[in-house]
């Protein structure tokens, strides 16, 4: 946890919860507080000292929300999914996020980084923080989804070593395993990332009360970088679709190729079958039976049909 006050955009030092309350009472001071993983009774404590709504504090403590924005009163409360790479696979997390006129609080849950370098960055830009509150809301939406772009370059990366492999003819199950696991990815991305757009439109214009109008057009910014980052998702959907056609058009023409491997020797072997089978007939009165050279006459014309059968295969592509 890591609760601090800032007046004017400089920051006062540390405040502990129970100070909270006298703290807001300064002029010209919020107060930006940061948990991980918090309990619900801290996030009881926190919903007395900022007048939180019921409904938020539960959001906030159960988790697994869907992202969203929420007005309470004089105070929103936002959900955002964050995303980063684990050991090439995706883990996704949320923030939620209660912002009101004099102060802003942050609860990550499940795989989010910490926000100690936008509390730096922020730190180092008096100007800007003095705005308020609602400059750092743009500064964790920008850190967050910044934080998709090292996501998406991984999976584009995991995607061309999956085409690499359909490409150079060595599908396999896991390929297509593959494919289908990061479709899933992009699927799970995609839905965290659309509904930020809303969340940017609506506080480019409403809640003019919590976030001045020159901060405003920071979330433009946001909004803009969310679009690019939706429109490489779309371009790799697409490619992957395309993958996994291809994959499946190339498991078919193998396929064909043993067919077609299994048809030609077939053929070959159903010469000797039919010659083979015809003299093996328990007929008492077979004429060229009793001809000196009918066993290597027989033997002979089988070979010979069988290696022109099999030349006029090869040269057919059929084996």
């Amino acid at each position: 946890m890591r609760c601090v006050a800032y007046q004017n955009g400089v920051s006062i030092g540390d405040v502990s919860i129970e100070d909270i309350s006298e703290v807001l009472q300064r002029e010209h001071t919020f107060v930006w507080l940061g948990l991980c993983e918090a309990d619900s009774e801290l996030l009881a404590k926190i919903q007395l000292e900022f007048g939180l709504h019921d409904l938020a504090v539960e959001d906030a403590c159960r988790a697994h929300q869907r992202p969203k924005i929420e007005e309470y009163g004089e105070s929103l409360f936002m959900v955002l999914h964050t995303a980063h790479l684990a050991e090439k696979q995706v883990e996704f997390g949320e923030t939620h996020i209660f912002l009101g006129p004099r102060f802003l609080v942050t609860v990550r849950h499940g795989a989010s980084r910490s926000h100690s370098k936008v509390r730096e960055r922020c730190e180092a830009m008096p100007q800007q923080l003095a705005k308020g509150p609602g400059f750092v809301l743009y500064s964790i939406m920008d850190f967050i989804v910044d934080n998709y772009v090292p996501v998406i370059d991984g999976l584009q990366q995991r995607f061309d070593v999956l085409e690499s492999a359909i490409f150079e003819y060595r599908p396999s199950r896991q390929t297509i395993e593959g494919l289908y696991e990061l479709k899933r990815e992009l699927l799970l991305l995609e839905g965290a990332i659309n509904p930020v757009i809303d969340i940017c439109n609506e506080l480019m214009r409403f809640h003019r009360g919590l976030i001045p109008n020159d901060v405003q057009v920071y979330f433009r910014d946001i909004a803009d970088h969310i679009k690019r980052i939706d429109q490489a998702i779309h371009g790799m959907r697409e490619m992957l679709l395309a993958a996994m056609q291809v994959h499946l058009t190339f498991e078919t023409v193998r396929q064909n190729e043993v067919v077609k491997r299994l048809a030609g020797w077939g053929a070959i072997l159903a010469i000797p079958t039919m010659v083979f089978s015809w003299y093996g007939m328990n007929f008492r009165h077979m004429p060229e039976l009793d001809w000196e050279y009918s066993y290597p006459a027989v033997v002979g014309g089988v070979t010979l049909c069988s290696l022109l059968l099999y030349l006029r295969l090869k040269k057919a592509g059929w084996l």
